[in-house]
């Protein structure tokens, strides 16, 4: 349930007009025709005092498909089933079609859930490259996580992954250059010092350790 209040904000600010409430009720009523189809016997916009609830069926929206199949992953990932992880990781990642509420003009609420969302979307990412690596699909991941490290210099996870698909692709110096460009930016942008993970991995790849080999798989 979001309260009068919240709405009132969210869209008008500080200096709401006068007729605030009629100007809300108008919109409120728009919402219920755009979203009003044959096969519903109400609307899904209901009138619950203090405010007003939205009502939709589990995959009408597509965030809570998107958090389903994220929650899927997860779990095939910590029990080890790669194949099906990288499946449920790309699934919801199909469900982005462009920038998120890029024609909206948002307030407080959504700016918020705009912030948590991309965050939720780059673990995701984050997590199929996790998934992938153990599948051994090192040498393809190169160039896109390349490109995602760029993008997040500051996100340690995407270079320590981008270094191991380096490694393991036999190219131990690109790894470790990714590693000493990834120190210089931490410690310009925000004077620290890399993760104790990144740093580990750094040491790992210079003694060619062999715990960062991929499994072998097991014989039938």
């Amino acid at each position: 349930m979001v309260p009068v209040d919240h709405l009132i904000t969210e869209i008008w600010g500080e200096e709401p007009p006068r007729r605030v409430i009629a100007g809300l009720h108008v919109y409120v009523s728009q919402i219920r025709k755009f979203l009003n189809r044959p096969d519903r016997s109400e609307s899904p916009v209901i009138t619950r005092p203090p405010g007003y609830v939205l009502r939709l069926g589990t995959d009408e929206l597509d965030i809570r498909c998107f958090e389903r199949l994220v929650n899927e992953g997860r779990d095939h990932s910590r029990a080890h089933r790669y194949e099906q992880a990288r499946h449920s990781f790309e699934s919801a990642l199909a469900l982005w079609r462009g920038p998120l509420l890029d024609d909206v003009c948002c307030g407080p609420i959504l700016e918020g859930f705009q912030t948590w969302l991309y965050e939720a979307r780059l673990e995701c990412v984050e997590m199929l490259m996790d998934a992938r690596l153990m599948l051994g699909r090192h040498r393809e991941l190169v160039s896109d996580l390349y490109q995602l490290a760029t993008e997040h210099p500051l996100r340690e996870a995407l270079h320590r992954q981008l270094m191991l698909a380096l490694y393991r692709s036999g190219r131990r110096a690109d790894a470790l250059h990714v590693y000493q460009s990834a120190r210089k930016t931490l410690n310009e942008e925000l004077g620290l010092e890399p993760c104790r993970d990144l740093q580990a991995l750094q040491q790992a790849i210079l003694t060619s350790d062999d715990r960062l080999e991929l499994p072998m798989p097991l014989s039938a």
